[in-house]
């Protein structure tokens, strides 16, 4: 079964019971050679094994048997792949063109041996490039494979290659990529030529996600990408330490608690929200009806007093405790009988707020989760974060984490920064975004799979701040409050976005379809 970017969070792909690790390039060819040396089978077994993988996948996405399909490959092993993918789709009937660059005369074996298949087999058009090409005309209704670097490639492309790569991007045609596309480095493109990196429509990936997937910026060269396990050894995948991780709807499931047969509103959780100012009322509405819809037994909202009316009226549930002044936090109440403490939107950066923001930092021992104008706030006293409660939740977008940490040059850089950030002040930072990063104090880092284009919409981080506050209150432990309140963040607004289209959702949708979260994760 072979699984897209988009669904993965419906789907479960089991790595003996754990995570899905995120591996480097490097930690992906160890385990290939582990799987080669243990199961036992020959490296070009496996080939045709992860090359069986491909060509399926694309007959089974790209039927039409009118279609021309071009498959351009280079000398290494992702090249011996898109040569076997070549010959396994003429097999099955397709019209096949193959360019092989083999400039330099050394082709990994397995690539060669698969060129002497092709040539023995007639079926497809092989060119073997030495030399200068003469490039082929490509049609919009092209099929192009690339198969001309995968996670070996630790270097920009040039010469020769770029060419290739910017002729291929240049075509209308689609374009598929093995593995991962050519030119791109699977961690840090920092110093990569990006302009000579192949753009592919959909991206065939081996087993196992690569790292450079889930950044923004390189989403228009992966495309679609889909997961192609092909039975590399668990054994050798459970021996490979890392720190990067995919968040499965199994983890999320084995996180969440059965609520206890006598419960009551004093055993589920009293959570303090301090949220909201004048014109801002909004902020602390969304944040505390997400709180009361995470399952928590009793809420009180710090607002100004002029978002009195409006949070009574619209959130009959809540507790309200104004505070002395009419248009702005100011003051830090006792906190001391509540089990959780969210801050942050809302509230604005007046200073009188950023003294009540400090009054509630040093006063609380247990962790507190921190958003928005918080967030803000201590980027402006960056002092105060060595005073936060250890294991407290940050979620900030990236921007905040910019003004926090520093601007960053890309997303490895951003993650990098996070991470560190998390390390030094034992904290959660949850960078929001598509694939959301979770960075722990102990240097992990998740990505969550659920969520859409669609949450990007005002107010969608309030209602986070919200259902992590009320699953900390709840008596869930900061890392597993923090993943479990990301996903289901991200699964509701996902149901939201197939009831309702990405284009019209808005942040109370989120919270109206948590309860269809909690119960796909149930189930």
């Amino acid at each position: 079964m072979f699984f897209t970017h988009f669904d993965v969070f419906l789907q479960q792909i089991f790595f003996g019971g754990t995570k899905m690790k995120i591996l480097t390039g490097g930690q992906f060819r160890e385990l290939d050679l582990y799987t080669i040396e243990h199961e036992p089978i020959s490296s070009y077994d496996l080939m045709e094994r992860a090359s069986r993988a491909v060509s399926d996948e694309i007959l089974r996405r790209w039927p039409d048997d009118a279609q021309r399909v071009i498959v351009f490959a280079g000398p290494g092993g992702n090249g011996g792949d898109g040569l076997a993918v070549a010959r396994m789709l003429a097999e099955a009937g397709r019209h096949v063109l193959a360019y092989l660059f083999n400039v330099k005369g050394q082709l990994n074996p397995d690539c060669a041996a698969n060129r002497d298949r092709l040539l023995a087999d007639g079926r497809v058009t092989l060119t073997e490039v030495t030399s200068e090409l003469t490039f082929p005309e490509l049609h919009a209704d092209d099929l192009i494979i690339d198969a001309l670097f995968g996670t070996g490639l630790s270097k920009p492309l040039s010469g020769g290659f770029a060419l290739v790569a910017k002729r291929i991007n240049q075509s209308r045609a689609t374009i598929v990529s093995i593995d991962v596309p050519s030119g791109l480095m699977c961690e840090d493109n920092s110093y990569n030529d990006l302009r000579v990196v192949v753009q592919a429509t959909a991206t065939l990936s081996i087993q196992v996600p690569k790292l450079a997937f889930f950044f923004a910026e390189n989403q228009r060269y992966v495309g679609d990408f889909t997961l192609l396990p092909i039975g590399l050894s668990h054994e050798g995948l459970d021996a490979i330490k890392s720190h990067l991780w995919l968040t499965e709807a199994s983890d999320i499931k084995a996180l969440l608690r059965r609520r206890p047969r006598f419960a009551h509103k004093g055993t589920m959780g009293h959570a303090l929200l301090i949220v909201g100012s004048r014109g801002m009322a909004g902020a602390a509405i969304l944040a505390a009806r997400a709180a009361l819809r995470s399952g928590l037994g009793k809420l009180t909202v710090h607002v100004p007093h002029a978002c009195l009316t409006l949070l009574q009226t619209t959130v009959p549930e809540a507790i309200v405790q104004i505070d002395i002044d009419d248009d702005i936090i100011t003051s830090a109440i006792d906190a001391s009988n509540y089990q959780a403490i969210g801050i942050g939107p809302g509230i604005g950066q007046h200073r009188h707020t950023a003294a009540a923001l400090h009054a509630y930092i040093t006063q609380q021992n247990g962790p507190m989760v921190f958003d928005a104008d918080a967030l803000n706030l201590l980027a402006e006293n960056p002092d105060w974060l060595r005073d936060l409660p250890a294991d407290s939740i940050l979620t900030p977008h990236p921007r905040e984490l910019d003004r926090l940490v520093g601007h960053s040059s890309n997303s490895f850089d951003r993650m990098n920064r996070a991470r560190n950030l998390a390390i030094e002040h034992r904290l959660f930072v949850v960078v929001k975004g598509h694939y959301s990063q979770i960075c722990t104090p102990t240097g992990d880092v998740l990505f969550n799979p659920t969520g859409n284009p669609g949450m990007a919409t005002a107010g969608s981080g309030d209602v986070l701040t919200g259902i992590i506050t009320g699953l900390l209150a709840q008596g869930y432990l900061p890392s597993e409050a923090v993943q479990l309140g990301v996903y289901l963040h991200g699964l509701a607004g996902d149901i939201a976005a197939e009831a309702l289209s990405e284009e019209a959702l808005i942040a109370s949708d989120i919270i109206r379809y948590l309860p269809e979260a909690y119960r796909r994760i149930k189930n």
